[in-house]
């Protein structure tokens, strides 16, 4: 039997970030938190690229052209989804998390969906670092231990 490690080594990985600007007190520290996860886990700031854009529902177009250029070993797609008044919360979440899901399905790269889809503001701060710890520094975390699975196989 042969069992695939788990690394956690990101040296000389490159790796791309989509940001959604909407709800951006929130994806602000999502991608703090994860450019500081990449560079602890030995990822460069030079090897890190970042592109914002204005919703979580352009973050699978972006994440599709960062896949296709071939420069990156991984794709973090960063949002926050937050419920409000309207249907519109649905359309974008299933949109959204849906395009991310195709994608990273399709196994070129690894592509990790770091979206919040919550019910309230409070909900979204606390996974962004106030009491649930931030989770986009998971979110690195997954990016390098996926590329280096990839790698094994």
């Amino acid at each position: 039997m042969k069992e695939l490690k788990n690394s956690l080594n990101g040296e000389g990985m490159k790796i791309a970030i989509a940001v959604a600007r909407f709800n951006e007190v929130v994806t602000d520290k999502l991608l703090s938190g994860a450019v500081r996860q990449l560079e602890s886990l030995g990822v460069s700031e030079k090897d890190i690229t970042v592109a914002h854009v204005p919703g979580a529902f352009e973050l699978p177009g972006i994440c599709r052209k960062f896949v296709n250029s071939k420069k990156f070993d991984a794709v973090i797609a960063l949002g926050a989804i937050i419920r409000g008044e309207t249907s519109h919360y649905d359309v974008v979440v299933n949109a959204s998390t849906g395009g991310i899901a195709a994608l990273a399905a399709e196994g070129k790269v690894p592509v990790i969906l770091g979206i919040l889809t919550t019910d309230t503001v409070d909900q979204a701060m606390n996974r962004a670092g106030l009491k649930a710890g931030n989770l986009g520094c998971n979110w690195a975390t997954t990016a390098v231990e996926m590329v280096n699975l990839y790698k094994e196989i």
